[in-house]
């Protein structure tokens, strides 16, 4: 090889060699160290994953992913009961367990995949009312069957819904606060300062984020 060559190749490489320098420092340093930058400075609750805390600043999980409310599984038993302190989230096999706390696992999620009229599917809707309605009725305010609404016997698409109803949240409000020990006015107003309304007044539906309204609960529980 000719010295033109070797130093037409070493030319090659010290160009490719500064190249990859300029591109790592660029690409791999300053573009996600700015990109982070903004995202803390303008979003950081949405880029530290929309995070719930209580009222001792500890994370419970986060308001885009919903929980569930059981009490430890039995043996015999295939799944969980629900633990009625707590406001219940839509049903889901997809929503990991827990009471107000980060220790939750996702099992799975997604939709059942089931048309409307598919017969397992209405007997499943069926025994989810019949449930809802012996779950949340107390002496002194029966629930009926009509007063059951949509969501409280249906999943969503995705399975992890965060949110219920406001008409959902309020039928479980004599039941959560008759074990719990509360005064019933005190439960119906956690539900209303945490009822979320349409986006601009016409976007989307009311509803209640589950996770904040139990974190609430479990704080004036403490009180």
């Amino acid at each position: 090889m000719t010295h033109t060559s070797v130093s037409s190749t070493a030319r090659v490489l010290g160009a490719g060699l500064r190249a990859l320098l300029v591109l790592t420092l660029v690409c791999g340093v300053l573009y996600p160290l700015a990109v982070t930058g903004i995202a803390q400075t303008l979003f950081r609750d949405r880029a530290n994953g929309s995070e719930i805390t209580d009222s001792g600043g500890q994370v419970v999980g986060s308001s885009l992913i919903g929980q569930r409310y059981d009490l430890p599984l039995k043996k015999g038993e295939e799944t969980p009961a629900p633990d009625l302190r707590w406001f219940q989230p839509r049903p889901s096999n997809g929503l990991g367990t827990n009471s107000v706390n980060t220790r939750y696992e996702l099992i799975l999620s997604g939709a059942t995949n089931r048309s409307g009229d598919n017969e397992e599917l209405i007997g499943w809707v069926k025994a989810a009312k019949a449930a809802v309605v012996k779950d949340n009725s107390t002496a002194t305010h029966p629930v009926r069957p009509a007063d059951v609404p949509p969501d409280a016997v249906t999943s969503s698409g995705s399975g992890l819904d965060p949110h219920i109803s406001p008409a959902y949240a309020e039928l479980q409000v004599h039941r959560v606060a008759e074990r719990n020990g509360l005064d019933v006015r005190k439960v119906e107003h956690l539900v209303e300062t945490h009822t979320t309304d349409r986006l601009l007044g016409f976007l989307g539906e009311p509803r209640v984020n589950v996770l904040e309204l139990n974190t609430a609960l479990r704080d004036l529980t403490r009180t």
